[in-house]
């Protein structure tokens, strides 16, 4: 699990270390940088795999820019600024870090490794820097586009904390799901196993998710799918089939799998909906419930706007379950979620150091400042006044909130 994450430079995070749980919660403002955070760990994602350019940054979710927008621009009292934006990441044994270069006035289509550092539990793997000529090979220098820490990662053995920490940052992406995609009315431009980032796949996702949980072996995903359904009150079942099988109107653009709702209050020959027809809250629960249930979804992810299109009540339940299922899982996922909707808050149970909750706001000069909200003696105090977490927060008293 990624203990740290470290960026400097990078759009409003100037200089910002978050110390990270296995559920990490953000929110704040419009504004405040709750996406920066995540697109810098996309970035970081990228320059672990070897390249980092608009293909490399869209395929995680991060949205391309040029070196200036990319680049923090907040005055300095010293003329000197800092050429590169850095990230870095540690869990525990092993730690990965990049400076990254592109010129703001002659931008290139890939950024250039200025400064690499993979360490593990045994010492340093990859150590490169501007001042040091480094080769690959006698008379070859290493090429800047490329990053070096991807190369070396196949000499390492599998179970190796060190890969363990790279495979997680390259296979990092951002999920924020729109319900046109939702619905399959839309195809999702970043389409990827077990689902796209816009949401594209779900027909097919949920119904391998049911699939998975049959066997002996699979007694605990079965136990945490069927926590689902009763967070759709109005459905008694869910899946998927053929579009060609299921009462779609035929000026209905849709896949050739569409997700399968059973409402249990219809009569049984007139109860059948499909994604196209069923509440959009429906649709983003599934979503959720697979990114965080699927065999195959990746072992750390965002999901941005994890309330989106929820009442507060289901936004807290879902947050709730979310963090069961999570905190759960076999293969110890870890996950950056955003949110907007204040009951999500009352769903964490923060009395678990696994799950963190962090307030995003911007100082005085502009720049992000994300701070960790703790159950320290104040707010427990509160609570014993009856004061839930959402409360505190809609009223400024724990950080996140514009002053407006």
């Amino acid at each position: 699990m990624i203990t740290e994450l470290r960026t400097e430079s990078f759009k409003s995070l100037e200089d910002v270390t978050i110390e990270l749980g296995q559920v990490n919660v953000f929110i704040g403002a419009n504004g405040s940088g709750k996406s920066n955070l995540l697109e810098a760990v996309g970035v970081l994602g990228a320059a672990a795999l070897g390249r980092v350019d608009d293909e490399a940054l869209l395929r995680r979710g991060v949205r391309p820019g040029v070196p200036k927008l990319y680049k923090s621009a907040f005055p300095r009292k010293s003329k000197e600024r800092r050429p590169h934006i850095f990230f870095g990441a540690r869990n525990g044994s092993s730690v990965y870090q990049v400076s990254l270069f592109n010129p703001l006035d002659d931008p290139k289509p890939a950024w250039r490794y200025m400064a690499e550092k993979f360490e593990g539990p045994t010492g340093r793997i990859v150590g490169r820097a501007p001042s040091r000529k480094q080769l690959v090979a006698p008379g070859q220098a290493l090429n800047p586009e490329q990053g070096h820490a991807s190369l070396k990662s196949v000499e390492l053995a599998p179970g190796d904390p060190s890969l363990e920490l790279l495979d997680s940052l390259r296979n990092y992406c951002i999920y924020s799901a729109n319900t046109a995609t939702l619905r399959g009315l839309s195809p999702d431009q970043q389409l990827r196993e077990p689902l796209g980032l816009s949401g594209g796949r779900l027909p097919e996702a949920v119904l391998e998710v049911l699939q998975a949980r049959k066997g002996e072996e699979n007694r605990w995903l079965a136990e945490k799918v069927g926590e689902i359904l009763p967070l759709i009150d109005w459905a008694e079942a869910f899946g998927s089939a053929p579009s060609n099988t299921m009462p779609l109107s035929p000026s209905a653009a849709a896949s050739k799998q569409v997700v399968r709702f059973q409402d249990r209050f219809m009569v049984r020959n007139r109860n059948i909906l499909t994604g196209y027809d069923a509440s959009e809250g429906a649709l983003y629960v599934l979503f959720a419930a697979v990114l965080a249930l699927h065999p195959k979804s990746p072992r750390f992810f965002s999901l941005d706007n994890l309330d989106q299109a929820l009442n507060p009540r289901l936004a807290k339940r879902l947050a709730e379950a979310f963090c069961r299922w999570i905190l759960g899982s076999k293969d110890g996922r870890q996950v950056l979620l955003t949110a907007h909707n204040a009951a999500v808050l009352d769903g964490l149970p923060l009395n678990d150091d696994r799950v963190r909750l962090f307030a995003v706001d911007r100082d005085s000069q502009g720049r992000t400042a994300p701070r960790r909200i703790e159950l320290n003696e104040e707010l427990l105090s509160k609570a014993s006044e009856g004061w839930t977490l959402s409360r505190l927060w809609m009223n400024g008293l724990i950080g996140g909130v514009p002053d407006i």
